[in-house]
């Protein structure tokens, strides 16, 4: 993911993969997303950890079991997958082939070994990585859930400090210090994104059919 990706072909959607150490307030971000960008749409991932309070089956997440998630594997099923803190997260690569080939925008909510396996296979995705304004913040957060206990909140941080050092791998940088904000500077990347030449061609040679034919 180092290089800049290339735009997408002109009418298809737009891929957005937003990663970040656990802890870091993606999913407050991705909600303030979608509340205020209509036409993106939120790629549900499945999972075989237990929902925690507040998330809903098929909204935050698919809850599936190990054996159910294995045989989506083997099948060849998901874009991405990995095991994070000890449980399994995948992407279905058939459902995000159908958006962007309707056109819609798609977001992924996904870690940082997901998102180079995105990447490799969507080279015009839009890779964003959120950042805590220190770590104090992070282990703040995570102590702030309650939900999880002692041993894996200290497994959080380890990784954590870890996915923090893989930013540069990414196109965008934003640091999540106020929700507002950072979910405003996500929104301008979208924005710029799609104001791609590559992604308006179709745009643009409608508008200059209108025009007379230049002069030689």
């Amino acid at each position: 993911m180092t290089a800049p990706a290339a735009a997408g072909p002109a009418g298809a959607g737009l891929l957005v993969v937003l990663t970040a150490p656990s802890g870091t307030g993606k999913s407050s971000v991705v909600k303030e997303l979608l509340e205020r960008e209509a036409s993106l749409r939120f790629s549900v991932s499945l999972t075989t950890r237990p929902a925690r309070p507040g998330e809903k089956e098929g909204v935050d997440y698919r809850f599936v079991g190990e054996a159910d998630f294995q045989r989506r594997v083997d099948a060849g099923d998901f874009v991405e997958w990995a095991r994070v803190h000890g449980h399994l997260y995948g992407t279905a690569a058939s459902e995000i082939d159908q958006a962007l080939g309707a056109g819609t925008d798609v977001l992924l909510d996904i870690d940082v070994q997901g998102a180079r396996q995105v990447a490799d296979r969507y080279p015009g995705a839009v890779t964003v990585f959120l950042l805590p304004p220190d770590y104090a913040s992070l282990e703040a957060r995570l102590r702030g859930r309650r939900s999880d206990s002692e041993e894996a909140i200290a497994r959080r941080l380890r990784t954590a400090v870890t996915e923090v050092r893989h930013y540069g791998a990414f196109q965008y940088l934003v640091v999540n210090d106020a929700l507002e904000r950072a979910a405003g500077e996500i929104r301008s990347i979208l924005q710029a994104e799609r104001a791609r030449t590559a992604r308006r061609i179709g745009a643009a040679e409608r508008i200059l059919a209108t025009f007379p034919p230049a002069s030689s």
